[in-house]
């Protein structure tokens, strides 16, 4: 049985699609973050780093999500959730995942992590500032060079596309106005559509 740490409204939520899309038996842990359940010796005996999301397996803890999409798709192949059979695909999948890690998510945490890289009052003000900004120009880029459509890598679905979907949910609350983007907000639509995904999405608000 697998297990997946997670807390509402964080990127874990692609990783709770991952596994609605795959079929395969999990459990959800949820951690409430409010009130440092992350931070606990239980759970940083799982996750060191004190985040989420944490999948554990029979053979180990799997952390990040772009290992997590990436392993979910692997053991569930008949789910077709990445392009398998193609490494080059594959890896241009795992591109497109690492820019959301690298760059879309660090863009969004300056507005509420702000003391990860300063303790300067001001300097954390102005990186709040700048997150309109940086979110839109990242989406930019993403409706225009990297979205292919109807899904990101095309005609088939990937586990990218939940980890697009999460961080899409992020934008309103970024200062972005999502409408802006034709095709990520079709794409953002069309994942709403999905029965998986409205499962994950109950899944949180249990």
């Amino acid at each position: 049985m697998l297990n997946l740490y997670f807390s509402p409204g964080s990127c874990a939520l692609a990783s709770l699609i991952a596994l609605e899309e795959s079929g395969l038996a999990y459990e959800a842990r949820r951690l409430n973050f409010s009130n440092g359940e992350q931070r606990s010796l239980e759970y940083l005996a799982i996750n060191p780093k004190g985040r989420v999301p944490a999948l554990v397996t029979e053979k180990g803890v799997v952390t990040e999500n772009v290992a997590i999409l990436a392993y979910v798709a692997q053991i569930a192949p008949a789910a077709r959730l990445a392009p398998l059979d193609d490494p080059f695909d594959f890896a241009r999948m795992q591109a497109f995942n690492s820019y959301l890690a690298s760059t879309v998510h660090v863009n969004h945490a300056h507005k509420g992590r702000g003391y990860r890289w300063t303790d300067d009052s001001a300097a954390i003000e102005a990186m709040k500032a700048k997150v309109p900004q940086t979110m839109g120009e990242s989406f930019a880029l993403i409706e225009e060079k990297m979205l292919e459509g109807p899904w990101v890598m095309g005609e088939q679905y990937t586990v990218a596309d939940g980890y697009l979907f999460t961080l899409a949910s992020w934008l309103p609350g970024d200062g972005v106005d999502r409408a802006g983007f034709e095709k990520v907000s079709a794409h953002h639509a069309r994942m709403l559509e999905r029965p998986a995904v409205q499962r994950a999405i109950a899944v949180e608000r249990i």
